[in-house]
């Protein structure tokens, strides 16, 4: 099975040298993000998320299907994530590496198990049909830092998604066209987001947003999962050197600051797309029109 290609002695001993006098490779402070981009696809649900070279497309997609049999009420929503030789040569076609487990598991915890998406909202005919939604992540390019990424395009993708109108009539479910009626945004109920920092030194120094490089020569990772209110939804110590309480109390507190930045910032891209699409006040007219 292909590994990831390791630093070599001497950048592992450069990078940590470094970092000892608080400098990064490229320049940032120990607490700052690269610069991220988020863009949204023509289609709605699609969002695209650069975080330094570390890519990721994100893609909502939904079908009416039966519930579980012990959640009658609930719709069901669902997040898989593709990594392909493309992003990196470690990852092959058909063959679920360490990586991709546990990315699946972290932001499984994140993103549904917090309940950011009401899954009662999905639900058509009590126990007969819901709204079956799949949030499917292609990793694009690999540079570190993946879980971080993938969060921000799934939450930004649901924020962005419009599920078609349905119309119930007796035991019949009626889906409407775009053209029939507006779509209807997705019920979400807070919007947690992760922030993964590497820890060094013993766990005595964080660094947030670590490229492929400082994770390779890390000693540990934490993952803190909250919202813009400071609501902590998970942490997750992934490994390596075992860290004091008041270090993951520091973690903590730098993560909550993160995710209002990045909050703010799917919050600016959201406004951006929906004026471009809102075309001389087209939206309003529709959303009218379906009132009527």
């Amino acid at each position: 099975m292909p590994r990831e290609a390791e630093p070599s002695n001497n950048e592992r001993a450069f990078i940590l040298e470094a970092l000892q006098q608080d400098i990064r490779l490229d320049g940032r402070a120990l607490h700052a993000f690269r610069d991220i981009q988020l863009s949204f696809g023509d289609e709605y649900g699609v969002a695209d998320v650069r975080l330094g070279k570390t890519r990721v497309l994100a893609r909502i997609s939904a079908s009416v299907t039966a519930p579980f049999p012990d959640r009658k009420f609930d719709g069901i929503f669902t997040i898989t994530t593709e990594l392909s030789p493309m992003a990196s040569p470690a990852f092959e076609v058909g063959r679920q590496t360490e990586t991709e487990t546990l990315l699946s598991r972290l932001l499984e915890v994140a993103l549904r198990r917090s309940s950011a998406l009401s899954t009662e909202s999905l639900c058509l005919l009590a126990g007969s049909k819901v709204w079956s939604l799949t949030a499917t992540c292609h990793i694009l390019s690999h540079d570190g830092n993946l879980l971080d990424s993938c969060c921000v395009a799934v939450l930004a993708a649901l924020q962005h998604y419009r599920i078609p109108d349905t119309t119930v009539r007796g035991e019949d479910v009626v889906v409407h066209s775009v053209e029939e009626r507006n779509p209807v945004p997705l019920a979400m109920l807070h919007h947690p987001l992760c922030v993964t920092m590497a820890l060094f030194e013993g766990g005595e120094k964080v660094v947030v947003d670590a490229t492929l490089r400082e994770q390779q020569c890390c000693e540990g990772e934490v993952v803190v999962t909250a919202n813009k209110h400071g609501e902590v939804c998970q942490i997750a110590k992934l490994g390596g050197v075992p860290s004091d309480a008041l270090v993951l109390l520091k973690c903590v507190d730098v993560a909550v600051a993160k995710v209002k930045q990045l909050d703010a910032l799917i919050s600016e891209a959201l406004e951006k797309d929906a004026a471009k699409r809102d075309i001389g006040g087209l939206m309003a007219e529709l959303s009218a029109e379906n009132a009527r």
